[in-house]
């Protein structure tokens, strides 16, 4: 009898090793994709909004914030997941000298252990500035 106890207790043990794997790596794995994609959809949509008039007659470098708002959330939406629910919120958007931050929320599967339900939230925030190695004026 005692010798079952202990096979029961490996099984049991190993069945909860498995679950707690399987819940950590989807939330690894989710936090690591969403900060390069924004990092990389940051950098794109920065680029694409520097303002080129302001450029060439003052040297200076500036965005467009509405048109960062829209190359960001195209750029995003090309490349996420259509499995999960995003949501990206835009503080501190300056034109000049160009800084914006990002906040994207979005949540792990939700698994159900025990009649009892686990759903995870993962935040990332990325703040990005603009700035040129080339010396201006």
């Amino acid at each position: 009898m005692k010798e079952s106890m202990w096979g029961y207790l490996i099984v049991i043990m190993g069945i909860f090793v498995v679950i707690v794997m399987i819940i950590l790596q989807n939330i690894s794995t989710t936090d690591e994709q969403n900060y390069y994609l924004v990092k990389e959809a940051m950098e794109g949509a920065m680029i694409d909004s520097v303002d080129y008039g302001v450029y060439r007659n003052y040297g200076e470098i500036r965005i467009i914030e509405e048109k960062f708002v829209e190359n960001f959330i195209r750029r995003f939406s090309e490349s996420v997941q259509a499995n999960k629910d995003y949501k990206i919120d835009f503080y501190e958007i300056y034109e000049s000298p160009p800084k914006a931050t990002v906040r994207v929320s979005t949540s792990t599967e939700e698994y159900t252990i025990d009649s009892s339900s686990a759903d995870f939230d993962i935040i990332t925030i990325l703040s990005g500035i603009l700035e040129s190695k080339i010396p201006l004026r």
